[in-house]
């Protein structure tokens, strides 16, 4: 990773992985209490547009790697080496035959779309435990950098796509999240696709019916859904079970009273999709236990 490829990562994706949350925020801006001090006054202004930084109590701003440089106290390598060790979900890396593109380019053609049916991709799936959930799924083939590439596409409200693969993890199109509704006045919100998919493969299992869903494709996406929230009588939240899951689980339910983190169904594992490939969940047994786990959480706490 370099100093433009950090940069491009949403500012406010980085602060959440810090722990720092906005006291107030809008579409163009956010304020947050100075990361760098104690503070009852919120001086830390986010411009989102601009993805820059400025500390009024300080009179200094900048860029992702200025903001990391003054709070680690570390030098340029240094933070770029911080940042390679983070999972930021919006750092979109492409690895074809083992090359990176870490940035998409500013061009890209898409070629075709279909239902999904090469061998690979149906390989893929079956490895992730999701082959049966291919009805949310396109075939993307599609062409970047003079070369023609393939993946699995998982469409968002901006028509862009999520694509997967083996290799590949990118976003074509602008970054949005994707939403399924069903006329439901409960909500359930996924990190990502796969996790969305493999909840799919045990609903009927939890005892669990439809209901509408949002599937954030990045946790940076958070502010665009606070809005929507308001609708929903109940809303279940299957995050990961990381710090940026955990801060976003929070931020949640700080402004929502009757949302609900389920992430117990999956407590020992990075998220709903590895517990899916390494516990084969489809086994009836192994569901109706942890579904007696959920149960019995939301007994004892009020849930």
């Amino acid at each position: 990773m370099n100093c433009k490829q950090f940069n491009s990562i949403p500012l406010e994706e980085v602060l959440l992985s810090l722990g720092h949350l906005p006291t107030k925020q809008n579409e163009k801006e956010a304020w947050y209490l100075s990361p760098f001090a104690n503070e009852s006054q919120a001086s830390f202004k986010l411009d989102k547009r601009l993805n820059a930084w400025y500390l009024h109590s300080e009179g200094i701003g900048g860029n992702n790697t200025d903001f990391i440089k003054k709070y680690l106290n570390a030098s340029v390598s240094e933070v770029l080496e911080w940042a390679e060790k983070q999972s930021f979900s919006s750092f979109q890396n492409q690895n074809i035959s083992y090359q990176k593109f870490e940035n998409l380019p500013k061009t890209y053609e898409i070629i075709e779309i279909r239902n999904v049916q090469h061998p690979a991709l149906l390989q893929y799936l079956n490895e992730r435990k999701v082959e049966n959930q291919t009805q949310f799924l396109k075939e993307i083939h599609y062409r970047m950098n003079d070369k023609n590439y393939f993946g699995i596409g998982f469409k968002n409200d901006s028509s862009g796509y999520e694509i997967r693969n083996k290799y590949s993890k990118i976003c074509l199109g602008k970054k949005d999240i994707s939403t399924i509704k069903n006329g439901s006045d409960s909500l359930r919100i996924f990190e990502g696709f796969f996790d969305f998919l493999s909840f799919k493969n045990v609903e009927s299992f939890l005892e669990k019916r439809p209901t509408d869903y949002i599937i954030m494709n990045s946790v940076a996406m958070i502010s665009s859904i606070k809005s929507t929230l308001e609708n929903y009588k109940n809303i279940e939240l299957y995050f990961d079970n990381d710090d940026a899951g955990n801060r976003t689980v929070e931020m949640i339910r700080n402004e929502n009273k009757n949302a609900e983190d389920c992430r117990i169904l999956y407590s020992d594992f990075k998220d709903l999709n590895d517990w899916m490939i390494h516990k084969s969940p489809s086994n009836e047994r192994q569901v109706r236990y942890r579904r007696r786990r959920v149960k019995y959480t939301q007994v004892k706490y009020g849930g």
